[in-house]
């Protein structure tokens, strides 16, 4: 991961807003996507030159009201907001910031319990890198025959990446790989070893659809959406998503699926019928 990830941040939100979303006019001679960068700082009353540093990098201690005036000149979401001050804390050094442990493979039996009542509907539990914790019958009736849960440590980033089934069973495969990345990129910190040796171990085996996506310029992961899976049984399905965060340090995510039309509706009903099933734990 890069070493700039907060000016980079910056500078993607700032080419991301338009002059007319601030009250500026648009000249016919504007060449820069989106604000630039003295527009930014009159808005947020700080010199060009500073603005530069942290983009660049070159400042790496921004106070809070700095982050704050720039947040708002950028007109940042709550959840970009809070992705913004992560980033300033963990370049600054901050030492409140914890350090990076081992990502957990065990499910809380509260969390094992929600997911049992949750069936037959597919919902499946993730830690920040990818790996399956656990899921419903559901939800292994539906990537089970795509190979998703192929192995004794199956994990959605690994399995998009290197697995040839991957492209077949995604027909919007790029976009799906975009938002893994994404998600990968957001819920580790920068300098979060397990992440760095995951990552390092998929541009080994994976090359450039991998790598490149881990150098572009970060965005903040969707957590609901639809997705098109093509299913070897039940055909095409259109899964709308819901990703819920855990209250725990470790990054776990709840990720639920639910029928996106009549039809992915029908074909889930014959997949899995209306009798609940039980929790699948992956171990090991």
């Amino acid at each position: 991961m890069s070493d700039n990830e907060l000016g980079t941040f910056l500078r993607t939100c700032r080419e991301a807003v338009t002059p007319a979303e601030v009250g500026l006019p648009t000249g016919p001679r504007r060449r820069t996507p989106g604000l630039r960068r003295s527009e930014v700082a009159t808005l947020a009353g700080v010199s060009v030159e500073y603005l530069a540093r942290l983009e660049q990098g070159r400042d790496r201690h921004p106070s809070p009201q700095v982050m704050g005036a720039l947040a708002d000149a950028l007109r940042l979401s709550v959840a970009e907001r809070f992705h913004l001050r992560r980033l300033e804390k963990e370049t600054s050094g901050d030492p409140c910031c914890p350090t990076a442990s081992e990502p957990s493979r065990s499910v809380r039996p509260t969390v094992r319990a929600l997911i049992d009542r949750m069936e037959p509907t597919p919902a499946v539990l993730f830690n920040r890198l990818g790996d399956v914790l656990a899921y419903t019958s559901g939800y292994e009736r539906i990537v089970g025959p795509i190979g998703l849960l192929d192995g004794e440590r199956p994990n959605l980033v690994r399995y998009l990446f290197t697995d040839e089934r991957a492209r077949a069973a995604y027909p919007e495969w790029e976009r799906i790989a975009d938002e893994q990345v994404a998600s990968l990129r957001a819920g580790s910190m920068l300098t979060d070893p397990h992440a760095e040796g995951f990552a390092d171990e998929l541009t080994v085996l994976a090359g450039a659809p991998f790598a490149d996506r881990m150098t572009a310029v970060p965005r903040l992961p969707r957590h609901s959406g639809v997705e098109s899976l093509t299913h070897p049984e039940a055909g095409a399905l259109r899964l709308s998503y819901e990703t819920l965060a855990l209250p725990d340090a470790d990054g776990q995510r709840l990720v639920v699926h639910l029928p996106a039309d009549e039809a992915s509706s029908a074909a889930l009903d014959r997949l899995n019928g209306r009798k609940p099933g039980g929790l699948r734990a992956v171990t090991g």
